[in-house]
């Protein structure tokens, strides 16, 4: 399992944590691998003093920050499970939640699953609101096409990401369908995460994934799910059904996305660059 950290020292803890109470009955966990990305706080004092403890636990640093892609393959080559999972630093894990992830390998043709990110913010503001509709409607379209993020697992195929890919578990999912396996959604697997706080951090959260898939699609050719209409219309009219009390709400928040993939489609017909190093939205690493 790997988990990638940079400057998590409030969460990277309480994360460990939810990975090591896990039970699992036909899988067993290796190693819990922390990539560090050139972190400057306390968070690989954190992690060795964890590792002190439970023996399960390695820190690997980086020592200069290249990207979360850079870090899974940093990942990749250390690990040496049969499959492999990963979740970020800041997110944390439900009772039982990699139990369910895993189950679906005891078929061979499952290459890859993806959990179900479900957001802690209020959602009395806009934001949060938007937040939560964003991971609504990704769980709803992810039972018709699933979409991977936050949580995955796969088969070690021993791959490494391209340089230069925002996108990681898309990249990853692509590779394993290229082989024939399949991806499936396992809703039951929950992690827990933060969404931003504010208008200015959800835009650049938005536009930095939107602009990571855009150019998915441009070199690889590789469409998400989550830019198909034929499932993103069910998944939005299902989501409206079920809330009609917060109809404003929902059509202020799907407007703001959709301004930020026009924004990405402007900028990736630029070819302006995917900025695979992010910039930290610091509202969303306040999990509690």
């Amino acid at each position: 399992m790997g988990v990638c950290a940079y400057n998590e020292e409030g969460n990277i803890r309480q994360c460990l944590e939810s990975i090591t109470k896990q039970v699992l009955q036909d899988f067993n966990i290796v190693e819990i691998i922390v990539v560090s990305s050139a972190s400057t706080d306390r968070t690989d004092q954190f992690v060795k003093d964890y590792a002190s403890v439970d023996q399960g636990v390695r820190l690997v640093r980086q020592e200069s920050r290249e990207g979360k892609s850079s870090a899974v393959n940093m990942f990749m080559r250390e690990a040496v499970g049969e499959i492999l999972i990963l979740v970020n630093a800041d997110n944390r894990l439900e009772e039982n939640t990699l139990a369910y992830l895993l189950s679906p390998f005891l078929d061979e043709s499952i290459g890859m699953t993806g959990g179900h990110p479900v957001p802690v913010n209020s959602k009395d503001t806009l934001v949060g609101f938007a937040v939560h509709m964003l991971w609504d409607m990704h769980h709803r379209l992810s039972l018709i096409s699933p979409k991977t993020g936050e949580l995955v697992a796969f088969r070690n195929l021993d791959m490494q990401i391209s340089p230069g890919i925002n996108t990681d578990e898309d990249w990853i999912r692509m590779e394993a369908e290229k082989k024939g396996l399949v991806t499936a959604y396992v809703p039951e697997a929950l992690v827990w995460n933060k969404g931003p706080e504010t208008l200015p951090d959800f835009w650049a959260q938005r536009t930095r994934v939107n602009i990571g898939e855009k150019y998915m699609k441009r070199r690889y050719q590789f469409e998400v799910p989550t830019w198909k209409g034929e499932y993103l219309f069910p998944s939005f009219l299902s989501f409206i059904r079920d809330n009609r009390r917060n109809l404003g709400k929902a059509i202020a928040a799907m407007s703001i996305e959709a301004m930020s993939r026009v924004f990405a489609s402007v900028y990736v017909a630029l070819d302006k660059g995917d900025p695979y190093i992010w910039d930290i939205v610091s509202s969303t690493k306040k999990l509690d």
